[in-house]
Protein backbone atom coordinates (compact mmCIF):
# COMPACT_ATOMS: atom_id res chain seq x y z
CA UNK A 1 0.00 0.00 0.00
CA UNK A 2 1.46 3.73 -0.87
CA UNK A 3 1.04 6.34 1.78
CA UNK A 4 1.78 9.53 1.29
CA UNK A 5 1.21 12.26 4.62
CA UNK A 6 1.50 15.81 3.79
CA UNK A 7 1.99 18.06 6.83
CA UNK A 8 3.64 21.55 8.11
CA UNK A 9 6.10 22.39 10.60
CA UNK A 10 6.41 24.84 13.11
CA UNK A 11 7.84 28.38 10.97
CA UNK A 12 10.33 29.30 14.08
CA UNK A 13 11.61 25.64 14.00
CA UNK A 14 12.64 25.27 10.22
CA UNK A 15 14.07 29.14 10.49
CA UNK A 16 15.99 27.30 13.55
CA UNK A 17 16.89 24.25 11.52
CA UNK A 18 18.31 25.95 8.28
CA UNK A 19 20.07 29.20 10.23
CA UNK A 20 22.04 26.22 12.02
CA UNK A 21 23.36 24.52 9.28
CA UNK A 22 23.42 27.28 6.51
CA UNK A 23 24.97 25.60 3.78
CA UNK A 24 22.19 22.66 3.60
CA UNK A 25 20.35 24.93 1.54
CA UNK A 26 22.30 23.80 -0.99
CA UNK A 27 22.29 19.95 -1.37
CA UNK A 28 19.74 17.79 -3.35
CA UNK A 29 16.18 17.31 -1.57
CA UNK A 30 17.40 13.58 -0.14
CA UNK A 31 19.73 15.13 1.78
CA UNK A 32 17.90 18.06 3.07
CA UNK A 33 14.88 15.11 4.24
CA UNK A 34 17.45 12.98 5.79
CA UNK A 35 18.66 15.91 7.84
CA UNK A 36 15.41 17.06 9.06
CA UNK A 37 13.75 14.17 10.07
CA UNK A 38 17.04 12.93 12.00
CA UNK A 39 16.50 16.43 14.28
CA UNK A 40 13.32 14.49 15.02
CA UNK A 41 10.70 17.07 15.19
CA UNK A 42 7.45 15.99 15.99
CA UNK A 43 6.90 12.73 14.58
CA UNK A 44 9.68 12.86 11.96
CA UNK A 45 9.48 9.68 10.38
CA UNK A 46 9.07 7.69 12.81
CA UNK A 47 5.70 6.62 11.87
CA UNK A 48 6.78 5.66 7.97
CA UNK A 49 9.67 3.75 9.52
CA UNK A 50 7.52 1.30 11.10
CA UNK A 51 4.74 1.01 8.33
CA UNK A 52 7.96 -0.05 5.78
CA UNK A 53 8.25 -2.49 8.15
CA UNK A 54 4.60 -4.21 7.86
CA UNK A 55 4.82 -3.68 4.07
CA UNK A 56 3.94 0.14 3.14
CA UNK A 57 5.51 2.37 0.74
CA UNK A 58 5.47 5.81 2.43
CA UNK A 59 6.56 9.48 1.39
CA UNK A 60 6.68 12.30 4.09
CA UNK A 61 6.21 15.77 2.76
CA UNK A 62 6.98 18.61 5.09
CA UNK A 63 5.65 21.11 2.64
CA UNK A 64 6.39 24.68 4.01
CA UNK A 65 10.15 23.67 4.56
CA UNK A 66 10.72 26.00 1.60
CA UNK A 67 14.67 25.00 0.41
CA UNK A 68 14.20 21.40 0.66
CA UNK A 69 10.43 21.75 -1.50
CA UNK A 70 12.23 24.19 -3.93
CA UNK A 71 14.80 22.32 -4.33
CA UNK A 72 12.63 19.05 -5.07
CA UNK A 73 10.48 21.18 -7.79
CA UNK A 74 13.78 21.94 -9.46
CA UNK A 75 14.96 18.56 -9.73
CA UNK A 76 11.95 17.09 -11.11
CA UNK A 77 11.36 19.56 -13.44
CA UNK A 78 8.60 21.26 -11.75
CA UNK A 79 7.55 24.48 -12.46
CA UNK A 80 4.88 26.34 -9.73
CA UNK A 81 3.84 30.15 -9.09
CA UNK A 82 6.00 31.79 -6.96
CA UNK A 83 3.22 32.85 -4.66
CA UNK A 84 1.84 29.96 -4.33
CA UNK A 85 4.75 27.36 -4.40
CA UNK A 86 3.67 25.43 -1.47
CA UNK A 87 0.29 23.90 -2.49
CA UNK A 88 1.66 23.93 -6.19
CA UNK A 89 4.84 22.13 -4.93
CA UNK A 90 3.04 19.56 -2.89
CA UNK A 91 0.22 18.77 -5.69
CA UNK A 92 2.98 17.82 -7.97
CA UNK A 93 4.52 15.35 -5.40
CA UNK A 94 1.19 14.00 -4.70
CA UNK A 95 0.58 13.35 -8.29
CA UNK A 96 4.63 12.08 -8.59
CA UNK A 97 4.21 9.59 -5.45
CA UNK A 98 0.54 8.41 -6.48
CA UNK A 99 -0.53 7.25 -3.24
CA UNK A 100 -3.10 5.09 -2.37
CA UNK A 101 -3.74 6.86 1.14
CA UNK A 102 -3.18 10.63 1.08
CA UNK A 103 -2.38 11.61 5.01
CA UNK A 104 -3.20 14.97 5.99
CA UNK A 105 -1.49 16.23 9.12
CA UNK A 106 -2.45 20.12 8.81
CA UNK A 107 -6.30 20.64 8.29
CA UNK A 108 -5.56 24.77 7.80
CA UNK A 109 -3.18 24.93 5.03
CA UNK A 110 -4.84 21.78 3.45
CA UNK A 111 -8.18 23.22 2.61
CA UNK A 112 -11.01 21.34 1.68
CA UNK A 113 -10.96 22.63 -1.85
CA UNK A 114 -6.82 21.93 -2.03
CA UNK A 115 -7.99 18.21 -1.15
CA UNK A 116 -10.71 18.27 -3.90
CA UNK A 117 -8.41 19.34 -6.33
CA UNK A 118 -5.74 16.38 -5.64
CA UNK A 119 -8.18 13.53 -5.33
CA UNK A 120 -9.78 14.93 -8.23
CA UNK A 121 -6.38 14.96 -9.99
CA UNK A 122 -5.32 11.61 -8.30
CA UNK A 123 -7.26 8.39 -8.78
CA UNK A 124 -4.91 6.28 -7.02
CA UNK A 125 -6.03 7.69 -4.19
CA UNK A 126 -8.75 5.54 -2.19
CA UNK A 127 -8.92 7.03 0.90
CA UNK A 128 -8.03 10.68 2.76
CA UNK A 129 -7.15 10.22 6.05
CA UNK A 130 -6.83 13.68 8.30
CA UNK A 131 -5.59 13.70 11.69
CA UNK A 132 -6.62 16.55 14.16
CA UNK A 133 -5.15 17.27 18.00
CA UNK A 134 -6.14 20.92 18.20
CA UNK A 135 -9.23 23.42 18.37
CA UNK A 136 -10.19 24.35 15.33
CA UNK A 137 -12.77 27.06 13.75
CA UNK A 138 -13.43 25.82 10.50
CA UNK A 139 -14.96 22.27 10.11
CA UNK A 140 -15.77 22.08 6.47
CA UNK A 141 -12.16 20.61 5.89
CA UNK A 142 -13.00 17.81 7.95
CA UNK A 143 -16.11 16.67 5.04
CA UNK A 144 -13.36 15.75 2.21
CA UNK A 145 -11.65 13.54 5.06
CA UNK A 146 -12.94 9.60 4.63
CA UNK A 147 -11.64 9.08 8.43
CA UNK A 148 -10.58 11.27 10.97
CA UNK A 149 -7.81 10.37 13.39
CA UNK A 150 -6.88 12.14 17.10
CA UNK A 151 -4.95 11.60 20.17
CA UNK A 152 -7.78 13.62 21.77
CA UNK A 153 -10.70 11.33 22.76
CA UNK A 154 -12.36 14.28 23.46
CA UNK A 155 -12.32 15.53 19.74
CA UNK A 156 -13.11 11.66 18.50
CA UNK A 157 -16.02 12.41 20.66
CA UNK A 158 -16.73 15.70 18.97
CA UNK A 159 -15.65 14.46 15.62
CA UNK A 160 -18.19 11.25 15.70
CA UNK A 161 -20.88 13.91 16.86
CA UNK A 162 -21.22 15.86 14.00
CA UNK A 163 -21.01 12.57 11.39
CA UNK A 164 -17.44 12.02 10.94
CA UNK A 165 -15.81 9.05 10.93
CA UNK A 166 -13.51 8.86 13.56
CA UNK A 167 -10.81 7.20 15.33
CA UNK A 168 -9.09 7.41 18.72
CA UNK A 169 -5.03 6.53 18.26
CA UNK A 170 -2.64 7.42 20.77
CA UNK A 171 0.96 9.28 19.69
CA UNK A 172 3.87 7.53 20.52
CA UNK A 173 7.85 7.73 21.02
CA UNK A 174 10.47 6.66 18.95
CA UNK A 175 13.20 4.28 20.73
CA UNK A 176 15.75 5.54 18.36
CA UNK A 177 15.71 9.25 19.85
CA UNK A 178 17.95 8.13 22.32
CA UNK A 179 20.83 6.98 19.51
CA UNK A 180 20.41 11.15 18.71
CA UNK A 181 20.83 11.96 22.09
CA UNK A 182 23.21 12.11 24.89
CA UNK A 183 22.12 9.63 27.29
CA UNK A 184 25.20 10.12 29.50
CA UNK A 185 24.84 13.17 30.66
CA UNK A 186 24.24 13.80 34.24
CA UNK A 187 20.59 16.50 34.77
CA UNK A 188 21.50 20.08 34.37
CA UNK A 189 18.08 21.16 35.24
CA UNK A 190 15.96 20.45 38.70
CA UNK A 191 12.57 21.26 37.30
CA UNK A 192 11.50 22.27 33.50
CA UNK A 193 8.84 22.89 31.44
CA UNK A 194 9.07 22.27 27.92
CA UNK A 195 6.17 23.39 25.11
CA UNK A 196 4.15 25.76 23.85
CA UNK A 197 1.82 28.59 25.50
CA UNK A 198 -0.74 29.49 23.25
CA UNK A 199 -2.68 32.03 24.48
CA UNK A 200 -6.36 31.39 22.64
CA UNK A 201 -9.65 29.98 23.47
CA UNK A 202 -9.44 26.17 23.65
CA UNK A 203 -5.41 26.39 23.85
CA UNK A 204 -3.75 27.02 26.72
CA UNK A 205 -5.23 28.92 29.29
CA UNK A 206 -5.15 26.78 32.30
CA UNK A 207 -1.47 26.02 31.35
CA UNK A 208 -0.80 29.53 31.83
CA UNK A 209 -2.66 29.87 35.36
CA UNK A 210 -0.32 26.50 35.92
CA UNK A 211 2.96 28.29 35.01
CA UNK A 212 2.15 31.31 36.86
CA UNK A 213 1.37 29.72 40.02
CA UNK A 214 4.44 27.71 39.66
CA UNK A 215 6.76 30.79 39.09
CA UNK A 216 5.86 31.88 42.29
CA UNK A 217 6.39 28.72 44.32
CA UNK A 218 8.86 26.64 42.39
CA UNK A 219 12.55 27.26 40.59
CA UNK A 220 11.00 25.93 37.50
CA UNK A 221 12.05 26.90 34.39
CA UNK A 222 10.66 27.52 31.18
CA UNK A 223 11.35 27.18 27.52
CA UNK A 224 8.46 28.88 25.25
CA UNK A 225 8.12 30.79 22.77
CA UNK A 226 5.66 33.19 23.79
CA UNK A 227 4.13 36.76 23.69
CA UNK A 228 5.91 38.87 25.76
CA UNK A 229 4.17 42.35 27.11
CA UNK A 230 4.50 44.83 24.22
CA UNK A 231 6.46 48.27 24.59
CA UNK A 232 4.93 51.77 25.31
CA UNK A 233 4.99 52.74 22.28
CA UNK A 234 3.31 49.96 20.18
CA UNK A 235 0.45 49.57 22.55
CA UNK A 236 -0.06 53.71 22.01
CA UNK A 237 0.26 53.04 18.39
CA UNK A 238 -2.30 49.74 18.14
CA UNK A 239 -4.91 52.18 20.03
CA UNK A 240 -4.39 54.83 17.46
CA UNK A 241 -5.07 51.91 15.13
CA UNK A 242 -8.12 50.87 17.11
CA UNK A 243 -9.73 55.13 17.02
CA UNK A 244 -8.59 55.36 13.35
CA UNK A 245 -11.01 52.03 12.69
CA UNK A 246 -13.89 53.20 14.52
CA UNK A 247 -13.89 56.52 13.51
CA UNK A 248 -13.31 55.59 9.85
CA UNK A 249 -16.40 53.02 10.33
CA UNK A 250 -18.61 55.84 12.10
CA UNK A 251 -17.74 58.16 9.05
CA UNK A 252 -18.76 56.00 6.06
CA UNK A 253 -21.70 55.37 8.92
CA UNK A 254 -22.51 59.06 8.45
CA UNK A 255 -22.41 58.80 4.40
CA UNK A 256 -18.85 60.70 4.56
CA UNK A 257 -17.50 60.42 1.28
CA UNK A 258 -14.54 58.03 -0.10
CA UNK A 259 -12.77 60.69 -1.54
CA UNK A 260 -12.73 62.86 1.27
CA UNK A 261 -11.64 59.64 3.55
CA UNK A 262 -8.82 59.41 0.78
CA UNK A 263 -7.18 62.42 1.36
CA UNK A 264 -4.71 61.32 4.00
CA UNK A 265 -2.33 58.36 3.20
CA UNK A 266 -2.90 56.94 6.84
CA UNK A 267 -6.87 57.68 6.49
CA UNK A 268 -6.88 55.94 3.04
CA UNK A 269 -4.73 52.61 4.32
CA UNK A 270 -6.93 52.47 7.20
CA UNK A 271 -10.10 52.36 5.09
CA UNK A 272 -9.45 49.18 3.47
CA UNK A 273 -8.55 47.69 7.06
CA UNK A 274 -11.26 44.50 6.80
CA UNK A 275 -10.41 43.51 11.01
CA UNK A 276 -10.23 45.66 13.88
CA UNK A 277 -6.58 46.42 15.15
CA UNK A 278 -6.73 44.68 18.92
CA UNK A 279 -3.39 43.95 20.92
CA UNK A 280 -1.97 40.71 21.01
CA UNK A 281 -2.93 38.64 23.78
CA UNK A 282 0.39 38.26 25.96
CA UNK A 283 1.33 35.95 28.96
CA UNK A 284 1.72 36.94 32.32
CA UNK A 285 4.77 39.27 33.11
CA UNK A 286 6.44 36.50 35.36
CA UNK A 287 6.61 33.32 32.77
CA UNK A 288 7.72 35.60 30.53
CA UNK A 289 10.54 36.88 32.51
CA UNK A 290 11.64 33.20 33.44
CA UNK A 291 11.02 31.99 29.47
CA UNK A 292 14.10 30.94 27.60
CA UNK A 293 13.80 29.98 23.71
CA UNK A 294 11.93 27.48 22.90
CA UNK A 295 13.46 24.29 21.88
CA UNK A 296 12.56 21.30 19.36
CA UNK A 297 13.83 18.26 17.98
CA UNK A 298 17.18 16.35 19.32
CA UNK A 299 17.37 20.18 21.52
CA UNK A 300 14.18 19.43 23.45
CA UNK A 301 14.89 16.05 23.78
CA UNK A 302 18.28 16.81 25.47
CA UNK A 303 16.79 19.11 27.40
CA UNK A 304 13.67 16.99 28.44
CA UNK A 305 16.89 14.06 29.48
CA UNK A 306 18.57 16.37 31.19
CA UNK A 307 16.05 17.63 33.51
CA UNK A 308 15.58 15.77 37.06
CA UNK A 309 11.86 16.71 36.58
CA UNK A 310 9.22 18.05 33.89
CA UNK A 311 6.19 19.18 33.82
CA UNK A 312 3.15 18.31 31.16
CA UNK A 313 0.10 19.67 31.76
CA UNK A 314 -2.60 19.30 28.67
CA UNK A 315 -4.57 21.97 26.05
CA UNK A 316 -7.37 23.00 27.35
CA UNK A 317 -9.57 20.90 24.52
CA UNK A 318 -8.80 17.68 26.94
CA UNK A 319 -9.79 18.24 30.03
CA UNK A 320 -10.86 14.67 30.65
CA UNK A 321 -8.06 12.51 28.75
CA UNK A 322 -4.39 12.53 29.13
CA UNK A 323 -3.25 12.51 25.29
CA UNK A 324 -0.45 14.86 24.62
CA UNK A 325 2.63 13.71 23.40
CA UNK A 326 4.83 15.17 26.03
CA UNK A 327 3.71 12.41 28.12
CA UNK A 328 5.68 9.07 26.19
CA UNK A 329 8.32 11.78 25.20
CA UNK A 330 9.60 12.71 28.49
CA UNK A 331 8.81 8.91 29.96
CA UNK A 332 10.76 7.63 26.96
CA UNK A 333 13.96 9.49 27.21
CA UNK A 334 14.59 8.68 31.35
CA UNK A 335 13.25 11.56 33.16
CA UNK A 336 10.58 11.67 35.77
CA UNK A 337 7.14 12.77 34.51
CA UNK A 338 5.16 15.34 36.94
CA UNK A 339 1.80 15.48 34.75
CA UNK A 340 -1.79 16.72 35.13
CA UNK A 341 -4.11 13.70 36.60
CA UNK A 342 -6.86 12.53 34.24
CA UNK A 343 -9.36 10.26 34.01
CA UNK A 344 -7.40 8.00 31.73
CA UNK A 345 -4.42 7.85 32.80
CA UNK A 346 -4.00 4.78 34.52
CA UNK A 347 -4.22 2.79 31.24
CA UNK A 348 -1.15 4.08 30.00
CA UNK A 349 0.97 4.35 32.82
CA UNK A 350 0.82 3.48 36.60
CA UNK A 351 0.10 6.74 38.43
CA UNK A 352 2.39 6.93 41.20
CA UNK A 353 4.61 4.03 40.37
CA UNK A 354 5.49 4.97 36.57
CA UNK A 355 4.68 8.65 36.47
CA UNK A 356 3.56 10.98 39.48
CA UNK A 357 0.40 13.06 38.99
CA UNK A 358 -1.16 16.08 40.10
CA UNK A 359 -4.85 17.87 40.62
CA UNK A 360 -3.57 21.76 41.62
CA UNK A 361 -0.99 24.06 41.62
CA UNK A 362 -0.80 23.84 44.68
CA UNK A 363 0.12 19.96 44.56
CA UNK A 364 2.27 20.23 41.46
CA UNK A 365 4.56 22.41 43.60
CA UNK A 366 4.40 20.10 46.86
CA UNK A 367 5.26 16.69 44.59
CA UNK A 368 8.00 18.55 42.48
CA UNK A 369 9.97 19.33 45.93
CA UNK A 370 9.15 15.75 46.56
CA UNK A 371 10.90 14.61 44.07
CA UNK A 372 13.66 16.61 43.99
CA UNK A 373 14.00 16.04 47.41
CA UNK A 374 13.78 12.30 46.85
CA UNK A 375 16.45 11.12 44.68
CA UNK A 376 16.15 7.36 44.64
CA UNK A 377 11.98 7.41 44.41
CA UNK A 378 12.45 9.80 41.78
CA UNK A 379 14.66 7.44 39.51
CA UNK A 380 13.02 4.62 40.33
CA UNK A 381 9.84 6.22 38.95
CA UNK A 382 11.56 7.58 35.79
CA UNK A 383 13.12 4.34 35.15
CA UNK A 384 9.67 2.00 35.80
CA UNK A 385 8.04 4.97 33.36
CA UNK A 386 10.74 4.62 30.37
CA UNK A 387 10.39 0.75 31.01
CA UNK A 388 6.34 1.01 30.42
CA UNK A 389 6.62 3.61 27.40
CA UNK A 390 9.59 1.41 25.40
CA UNK A 391 7.17 -1.57 26.04
CA UNK A 392 3.40 -0.07 25.47
CA UNK A 393 3.71 2.96 23.42
CA UNK A 394 6.18 3.29 20.38
CA UNK A 395 5.76 3.73 17.06
CA UNK A 396 5.71 -0.45 16.53
CA UNK A 397 2.29 -0.40 18.48
CA UNK A 398 1.45 3.07 16.84
CA UNK A 399 1.80 1.48 13.26
CA UNK A 400 -0.28 -1.60 13.86
CA UNK A 401 -3.21 0.55 15.34
CA UNK A 402 -3.00 2.92 12.19
CA UNK A 403 -2.90 -0.44 9.31
CA UNK A 404 -5.88 -1.45 11.26
CA UNK A 405 -7.94 1.66 10.94
CA UNK A 406 -6.83 2.16 7.18
CA UNK A 407 -7.72 -1.18 6.24
CA UNK A 408 -11.18 -0.55 8.34
CA UNK A 409 -11.64 2.57 6.47
CA UNK A 410 -11.24 1.64 3.00
CA UNK A 411 -13.64 1.69 0.77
Amino acid sequence: MRLQKIRTYYSRYLSQFYAGRPLLTEEPYVTQHRALMDDCFAAADFWSTELEKIGYQTDEIVSNAEPMQRRWATENGIKYDDGNWLLEITAAQIKAFRPTVLFVADYVVFTGDFLKRVRAENPSIQLVVGWCSAPYSDESVFHEYDAVLSCVPELVSDFRAKGHQAFHLNVAFAPQILERINTHTAPTTDFAFVGSLVKQTKFHNERERLLSSLVGATDLRIWAEVERPLPSSKLRRIQLQKIAFDSIRAAQNWGVPATLLAMTPFVRRAAHWKVRPVLPPTIDKAIAARALPALFGCAMYQQLHDSRVCLNTHIDISPVSASNMRLFEVTGVGSCLLTDWRANIATLFDPEIEVVTYRSPEECSEKAKYLLDHKDERQQIARRGQQRTLRDHTYQQWAAKFDEIVRYAMP
